[in-house]
């Protein structure tokens, strides 16, 4: 049964995507969803911060579940991973100044130490400015993931997606076989880090080739339902013209054409389910795709925000991911399992 006679909770299928800090709105997204008792999860794909997100949930509700002590533990988990990553950042060059304050939300334009770094980074690689290849969040995972606990039974399953370097190609790791390696690989941008080597081959960030993957949703879990939660805006207010706005709107498109491109497809599958021009013997069945995102939020916050780790702006965004999460839920809710939402 669907909609009020449905019984309670109702499983859903996570897809979360990657984009540096702004991964604070996932978690602020997971915290409403982990709330909410009329939902479960069957799967969850991630790639880079969303990968984090998704491991930190996965963790914590391995032990107990969807009980109450278990959503307590990974919404406390998720609030202690942002905490970690803000403290971090504290000795960190990457601050707002006075100015950034004053006239944005979150942005880096006016930051010395922003541009600063910047400028390193296009002129050394990671191999030259980095030999030691430190990675804060090597320690904070290895701290907070039992990566045992996370491999096993657990009450849903997950995926890690990491761009080949070599092969130009996706490649997603189930959680059996994540590890923080595969964690560090689906959030390496290789202007910042080495690239992440595993088996003798060589990953970058997720987000290049899938961003997240969804098929694994609709081939490994059982819900028809798949709710991307999109921290990259699609659409622009208006044509960019100065150099900054041209680059964060290519970085937008980028990070957004293998998560659209997967959604055209799913769209052109169940246009021909539909139109029965599909073999019921071919296992393919249809999926209801929804999309959690706060496009008028994130608009005005350009790629220099993504490394933006400021507690004041972490807990800005979580709160921004609540909001919207919690407005989706209200407004998308009886649609799960009958039809898509995505667009409203």
């Amino acid at each position: 049964m669907t909609g009020a006679g449905r019984p309670k909770p109702y499983r859903i299928n996570l897809a979360l995507q990657g984009g540096g800090a702004h991964g604070a709105v996932t978690w602020g997204v997971l915290d409403r969803l982990l709330e909410d008792e009329r939902l479960e999860f069957d799967g969850i794909s991630g790639a880079s911060a969303g990968a984090m997100n998704g491991a930190i949930v996965a963790h914590g509700l391995a032990e107990h579940g969807f009980t109450p002590e278990g959503r307590q533990a990974a919404r406390d988990g998720l609030r202690r991973f942002w905490t970690g990553i803000g403290d971090a950042a504290r000795f960190s060059p990457l601050q707002p100044s006075p100015l950034d304050r004053l006239v944005s939300n979150g942005n880096l334009d006016f930051s010395p130490g922003f541009h600063a770094v910047d400028m390193l980074w296009r002129t050394l690689s990671p191999y030259q400015f980095n030999p030691m290849n430190l990675n804060p969040l090597r320690d904070l995972l290895a701290e907070m993931v039992d990566f045992k606990r996370l491999s096993g039974a657990g009450p849903l399953q997950f995926f890690v997606s990491v761009t080949n370097v070599m092969t130009g190609q996706l490649e997603v790791f189930a959680k059996e076989k994540v590890s923080i390696d595969v964690l560090l690989a689906s959030a390496c941008l290789p202007q910042l880090f080495r690239a992440v080597e595993i088996d003798g081959a060589a990953y970058w960030d997720g987000g290049y080739t899938g961003n997240p993957a969804l098929f694994p949703l609709m081939n490994h879990c059982q819900s028809p339902d798949i709710v991307v939660v999109q921290v990259n805006p699609i659409h622009a207010r208006r044509a960019p013209v100065t150099a900054t706005e041209i680059g964060d709107r290519v970085n937008e498109i980028s990070f957004n054409s293998s998560l659209l491109r997967e959604l055209r497809t799913i769209a052109y599958l169940t246009k021909l389910i539909d139109a029965g021009h599909v073999d019921p013997k071919a296992g393919l069945v249809r999926a209801y795709v929804h999309m959690i995102h706060a496009e008028e939020d994130m608009q005005g916050l350009g790629v220099s925000s993504k490394f933006n780790a400021e507690p004041a702006f972490l807990e800005q965004l979580y709160r921004i991911g609540r909001k919207t999460a919690d407005a989706w839920l209200h407004r998308n809710y009886r649609a799960l399992g009958q039809r898509s939402t995505l667009g409203k």
